[in-house]
């Protein structure tokens, strides 16, 4: 049965255009205002800075976007600003991070109904669910918007991994799970993903900033990364250069990137995606309470990692 699952999969993937599904896409920094309201205005201009500087996509309401602070209404603005600022110029894809099933498979109709070309789709935090619950879960937001490609979202950030064998079984045998964002951190776990389903063109974005290139080298499409929310320019190259044979180009400039994206590590998550971007004068606003921007002297180490790099 399983055998002829995968087989039905196999050929109806085929039918779902995914060819988009590549290059550099950033979790948007969704800039709001003093009272938190989303700032529409900074938004749009945002989404220009960024696609000047060559993204391919954006990912609305990711985890740089503070998707777990907003309520569904301020969602459903931020995604109708995007998809109404881009026209169509790039695929836009929506983050869904809720805990329980059918808050995901609201969110993600809401993102069928406004024009996202896909959604991404982040395990339950906080409960640590069986396979079997975990499974289901996946399942039943993909079957919610049949023809909407599906991206898992191995974050172990919230407390587990995505098991291998649980994303094999999903991208063999629900038709609209095409991909996954890795940001494990580990390049086996990444090929992992690659090398179990490469028989049916599985979708893998590398999720770490760091790790654009040894991605790319091994089979990964592109890669989701919160610094192109500031310097997009240097990071799209990385995959430029590569996709144009540039090996050479392309990981001198991973190795520009790397300590600019490492020097977050000393804020408090997310906030130094809004502090980055702001230094490099886009207006993104303060995160939501109870985050805050990076202290002065932090603020200041950015700064002069931008500076060091040529990059301000």
């Amino acid at each position: 049965m399983k055998q002829a699952l995968r087989f039905f999969n196999i050929r109806t993937k085929n039918f779902m255009n995914t060819d988009f599904i590549k290059g550099i896409v950033p979790p948007i920094a969704a800039p709001i205002s003093a009272d938190e309201s989303v700032d529409e205005k900074s938004l749009r201009d945002h989404i220009e800075f960024m696609i000047a500087g060559g993204i391919s996509g954006i990912l609305a309401c990711g985890s740089n976007g503070e998707f777990y602070m907003m309520e569904e209404d301020e969602m459903e603005i931020t995604l109708k600003t995007i998809v109404d600022q881009v026209k169509g110029r790039l695929p836009i894809y929506m983050g869904i991070g809720a805990i329980r099933t059918k808050k995901c498979i609201r969110i993600a109709k809401m993102a069928q109904r406004f024009g996202a070309q896909g959604i991404s789709i982040l395990q339950p935090m906080f409960i640590k669910p069986t396979d079997d619950e975990l499974s289901t879960h996946f399942r039943s937001i993909a079957a919610a918007v049949p023809g909407l490609p599906v991206l898992l979202y191995n974050n172990p950030r919230v407390g587990y991994a995505i098991p291998q064998s649980v994303v094999e079984d999903l991208a063999h045998t629900a038709q609209n799970i095409v991909g996954i964002k890795d940001s494990s951190g580990d390049l086996t776990q990444t090929m992992e993903f690659i090398r179990r389903n490469q028989d049916i063109g599985f979708k893998v974005f590398a999720g770490k900033d760091t790790l654009i290139y040894p991605s790319l080298a091994v089979g990964a499409v592109g890669a989701v990364t919160s610094t192109s929310n500031y310097i997009p320019q240097l990071v799209y190259s990385i995959y430029k250069h590569f996709m144009d044979g540039n090996h050479k180009a392309a990981l001198e400039a991973q190795y520009k990137l790397n300590p600019i994206r490492l020097a977050t590590d000393k804020s408090s998550f997310p906030v130094a995606t809004k502090d980055y971007a702001n230094i490099v004068g886009r207006n993104t606003g303060n995160p939501y309470l109870p985050n805050k921007c990076s202290p002065p002297a932090q603020q200041e180490n950015l700064k002069q990692e931008l500076v060091k790099a040529k990059l301000l």
